[in-house]
């Protein structure tokens, strides 16, 4: 277990045609959506999320991991998710992790309906505010980190 120095983080949305990114503060308080980015190839949305860890200043990434259910040890789209963080991680000079994502896109659109806003066609990076946010409300000040994805 690790605990980085506070910083920015980057929470992503992992989907299979937009990948939903959401930043908080740099002191964990608060996490924002931030943008979709539609997929392309994986070089290409990778470097795209390298530009964006330059230019927000982060300092780690958080891959919202599909819940897995209690009587199989891997889903598909967890594992997909697994080897797509490992890939990310391999890419970033920033350290990645997974964090179980639970119901985040339900709890987004929920969100959304309670804004009084009509709910746009994606919500990708609400959803992935939703996982950045329980992220930092599960690790305060002091408390270790999960290992990063290697």
């Amino acid at each position: 277990m690790n605990t980085p120095l506070r910083g920015r983080l980057l929470g992503i949305d992992h989907g299979s045609k937009v990948i939903g990114l959401a930043v908080c503060d740099a002191n964990w308080i608060a996490a924002r959506p931030l943008q979709l980015l539609v997929r392309k190839t994986r070089a290409a949305d990778f470097a795209e999320i390298n530009k964006i860890v330059q230019q927000q200043e982060v300092v780690a990434v958080i891959v919202g991991l599909p819940d897995l259910p209690a009587d199989i040890v891997a889903t598909s789209q967890a594992s997909t998710v697994q080897r797509w963080a490992s890939r990310l991680a391999a890419a970033l000079n920033v350290p990645v992790y997974l964090w179980e994502e639970g119901f985040s896109t339900d709890e987004a659109q929920q969100l959304a309906a309670e804004t009084g806003g009509r709910l746009p066609d994606r919500i990708d990076d609400r959803a992935a505010a939703v996982i950045l946010q329980s992220f930092i409300d599960a690790h305060p000040p002091g408390l270790p980190l999960p290992k990063p994805v290697s």
